[in-house]
């Protein structure tokens, strides 16, 4: 298994969908040799985790407009390049 073959199932190695046995050993087998992947799945986890576990931030709306403003800028930029 490769990288690109792990993280199209990543989503159900996270939403806990039944996964074939030979096919779960493959992704353990390359998490425990690829530390990329297995630095994508510990953001992952932590980040459900943080989601989970805590209610919504309401930004102030000067903060929000500056963050869409921002995106937006980036977004136009790499579509140009």
């Amino acid at each position: 298994m490769n990288c690109t073959d792990f993280l199209a199932k990543l989503t159900d190695y996270f939403d806990g969908q039944i996964i074939d046995a030979e096919l779960l050993a493959e992704v353990k087998e390359h998490l425990g040799t690829c530390h990329h992947c297995e630095v994508v799945v510990d953001t992952t986890r932590k980040t459900i985790d943080v989601y989970r576990g805590h209610q919504p931030y309401e930004f102030p709306e000067e903060l929000s407009e500056r963050l869409r403003a921002a995106v937006m800028t980036r977004c136009k930029a790499s579509v140009s390049k």
